[in-house]
């Protein structure tokens, strides 16, 4: 008998979830996109904000130098013995 009622309830709330997440889901679903469109049309609006041809960098990245081959050690020249 135990084992019938936990189906049941099982069931029942399984079939609860579901009427519910068809309720909830789509209305997430709007505030979600409407979200990103808004994103979306925002950053149009900054692209558009600048004047055409003007540059602006906003990161320069740190300038490597160039090693020099002294520091790297000797090069020492060598025969192959047969």
């Amino acid at each position: 008998m135990g084992f019938f009622k936990f189906i049941i309830i099982s069931f029942l709330v399984l079939y609860i979830i579901r009427i519910i997440l068809r309720l909830i889901f789509p209305i997430v679903l709007k505030n979600m996109f409407s979200k990103v469109q808004q994103q979306a049309q925002n950053q149009g609006r900054q692209a558009q904000a600048k004047p055409e041809g003007s540059i602006s960098i906003d990161y320069m990245p740190p300038k490597t130098k160039a090693g020099k081959t002294d520091t790297l050690g000797d090069f020492v020249d060598y025969e192959e013995i047969k």
